[in-house]
């Protein structure tokens, strides 16, 4: 029940930054219902072999290497997902971050009950 919460808060994070990015669009909210799957399955299955594959660059830019394989994600989304579009690399790195820092606060305030 918890994951099928966080794809819903995921999906409607994924809307309100589509609105507030102009680099970003979204068609509705089904397609950002599928990017939220789409983005958990990439971050568990493609992300650690890119981390891996990256490592040395990792290490040398003290992980922010790390935003970089986020924002490349996205524009595999992009790339995978027709309603999804994003602009260019700075604007998925900003919706990577952005992304990333809204999941996490309210993911916090969820595992408060």
């Amino acid at each position: 029940m918890k994951l099928i919460i966080q794809l819903l808060l995921t999906a409607i994070i994924v809307l309100v930054l589509a609105e507030v990015l102009i680099g970003i669009s979204v068609d509705s909210f089904l397609t950002s219902l599928i990017v939220a799957v789409l983005l958990a399955l990439l971050n568990v299955t493609i992300k650690p072999l890119l981390v891996l594959l990256t490592l040395p660059a990792t290490i040398l830019t003290f992980g922010l290497f790390l935003l970089v394989i986020n924002a490349v994600i996205i524009l595999l989304l992009d790339y995978l997902i027709g309603g999804f579009s994003v602009t260019n690399f700075w604007w998925a790195l900003l919706f990577s971050l952005l992304l990333s820092i809204c999941q996490s606060i309210l993911y916090s305030l969820l595992g408060r009950k």
